[in-house]
């Protein structure tokens, strides 16, 4: 049986970024390579949704980056963030761009990855739990279940500036079984409405899970017509990733008490 101390690393070069997804938040549910590459780290650039038990496992002479961007409020430019990076590379500094989930989802990591490119910057992609997967996991919702769905979606609430997504079929989009938001929280009123006016039913169930996998884990049930209420009464705040349809009704078959924690279910 192979230990962990025998896996084999990629070496981790002066001069190379790793673009590392950091999962949901709970440090235990970090790759072998995650863990590898902040023991490693020259520079660790890193988002808002990076949990302070994942730094706390950085090489301790790291010099630590803070590059979130939050939603209505001051944030680091992209331009920015990936300047930095490439300048931290180009001065022969092992770099890991941190990013909460995984990088190449709804995290901006495609354009990092082009702009090193560009740059002629070698890098190397560490994928990571995204929370449209993990997250319902945790709240023990399946993201599929062969009698529910055989279709996910997992969809963007906002666009680049942070209104209602535009380019949207919302016909097509509500026949759709499952549909997983990122980000959504803002604007989900409207997108409730969207999907209803596209004869998505009222009573579809929808739940709202907060700070997935972190102990202050919240899980809201509600219904896609009660949803803006609901979330507003219940006061939860981002990061949120909202799950419609079937699947949500497998909750209470998963967690019949309903009182179960997500570190029952990570035991």
């Amino acid at each position: 049986m192979m230990r962990i101390d025998q896996v084999k690393f990629a070496e981790f070069k002066p001069g190379e970024v790793w673009l590392v997804g950091a999962g949901p938040g709970d440090a235990a549910l970090l790759t072998l390579s995650a863990v590898h590459a902040l023991s490693n780290a020259d520079v660790i650039v890193y988002d808002a949704l990076v949990g302070d038990g994942i730094i706390k496992l950085a090489n301790k002479n790291a010099l630590l980056v803070f590059a979130g961007k939050r939603g209505g409020k001051a944030s680091a430019k992209q331009s920015d963030i990936t300047r930095s990076i490439i300048e931290f590379a180009e001065a022969k500094k092992r770099v890991l761009r941190l990013k909460g989930g995984d990088p190449f989802m709804f995290g901006r990591g495609g354009e990092e990855a082009m702009a090193l490119t560009r740059a002629n910057i070698t890098f190397r992609i560490v994928p990571g739990i995204t929370a449209g997967i993990g997250g319902l996991a945790l709240a023990g919702i399946p993201a599929t279940h062969r009698d529910t769905n055989t279709v996910l979606v997992l969809m963007s609430g906002h666009d680049a500036r942070g209104a209602m997504p535009s380019n949207v079929d919302w016909e097509a989009l509500a026949r759709m079984p499952t549909i997983v938001l990122y980000m959504a929280l803002r604007n989900l009123g409207e997108i409730a409405i969207k999907l209803m006016a596209a004869g998505r039913a009222g009573e579809e169930r929808l739940a709202l899970i907060s700070r997935a996998s972190l102990p202050e884990q919240l899980v809201v049930e509600t219904t896609l017509e009660r949803a803006e209420i609901d979330a507003v009464q219940s006061g939860i705040k981002p990061p949120v990733v909202v799950v419609i349809g079937k699947n949500v009704d497998l909750r209470s078959k998963i967690l019949p008490n309903g009182e179960e924690t997500h570190e029952q279910l990570l035991d």
